[in-house]
């Protein structure tokens, strides 16, 4: 399938999932009420999707690269807020692993795609 819009991008597909399931998971119970974590949590799965678009449009595989490398790490940084929101008990076990799943499944989508796109570049300079 050829990619012509940043929607057409499984990474990001599944940063929207992800960015879904965590909203719906800070709108409720005490998650409501921690302000800062909530706030966090969801800006950081918000950037993974938002920094694929942005490195998409840029034209450059370089600059495409680095803003998915930004993608992977905010996906970490989810995981890792997620312990805090488990530690908290703001979630249940069942849905911290369901993020941390889905977050790990993303960054293997983003690192798929980063060597797809160093592979593809390398291939035209021969």
């Amino acid at each position: 399938m050829k990619i012509e819009k940043f929607e057409d991008i499984r990474a990001w597909q599944q940063a929207r999932e992800l960015t879904n399931l965590v909203y719906d998971l800070t709108e409720k119970g005490n998650f409501v009420k921690d302000y800062r974590l909530r706030d966090q949590i969801q800006g950081a799965a918000g950037s993974i999707m938002h920094n694929i678009a942005e490195g998409f449009d840029d034209g450059s595989d370089v600059e495409f690269i680095r803003f998915l490398k930004y993608a992977r790490r905010s996906a970490s940084e989810v995981q890792s807020e997620t312990y805090l929101a488990l530690d908290r008990k703001y979630i249940t076990p069942q849905d911290f692993q369901q993020v941390y799943d889905m977050a790990t499944t993303t960054k293997k989508s983003i690192n798929a795609f980063i060597a797809y796109l160093r592979k593809s570049k390398s291939d035209s300079t021969r």
